[in-house]
């Protein structure tokens, strides 16, 4: 095609929503991950992280998590996470990179704990939006240094201010402004830019 051209881009990250990942570390303490490769289908997240990081090895041996989703407000604590590790034996890789070890995540943000419902780990008390879930399967992708993770959801808590008026299981997309990563970079979303076909569709029919 004469108007595109061949790249060969190191990474594919067309912008998705950031994620704090709660998982519970072998002392029982919850260990916080930022990562923005994820999507929904249905009741089930699938997560994409690195295999050797602290948050891959707490789902292989205690299969619980939290989905802290944040909005744009949240995005200087979300960044003080950035380039950290629970995982004291860091990996030559992550080092060269820049990385260091932090055991209590959430004093390093400025974060607080709240306690989740159905799963042990605990959820970011200032992220609007909680998604609970139990690790339903994992797939190494071609490589043991990626990890996808196929997650079940048991509960799902949000902030009552983004609930869409007259529902009690709705959330207004024009109240709720997640955070998001494109190509290594913060972004928010803007005003809704036409009205969709598909919303004509009742939601309670994907139930």
């Amino acid at each position: 095609m004469g108007t595109h051209v061949d790249i060969d881009p190191a990474i594919l990250y067309f912008g998705t929503p950031v994620v704090l990942l709660s998982t519970l570390n072998e002392d029982g303490t919850t260990n916080l991950m930022p990562m923005s490769s994820v999507f929904w289908l249905g009741r089930t997240a699938v997560l994409g992280i690195g295999g050797s990081s602290q948050t891959a090895r707490n789902v292989r041996e205690r299969p619980e998590i939290v989905l802290n989703l944040p909005n744009v407000d949240l995005v200087t604590q979300v960044d003080r996470l950035a380039l950290t590790t629970g995982n004291a034996a860091m990996s030559a890789a992550k080092a060269e990179r820049g990385y260091v070890h932090v055991s209590d995540k959430y004093a390093h943000a400025g974060l607080t704990a709240y306690g989740s419902d159905t799963v042990l780990p605990t959820s970011v008390t200032e992220c609007p939006v909680h998604i609970e879930g139990t690790v339903a399967a994992l797939h190494d992708l071609g490589e043991p240094k990626l990890l996808a993770v196929e997650v079940a959801v048991t509960a799902v808590r949000v902030a009552p201010e983004l609930r869409l008026d007259g529902h009690d299981h709705r959330i207004d997309p024009d109240r709720w402004r997640p955070l998001v990563m494109s190509f290594q970079q913060f972004y928010g979303l803007g005003e809704r830019v036409h009205p969709s076909r598909l919303a004509s569709i009742d939601e309670e029919l994907y139930r």
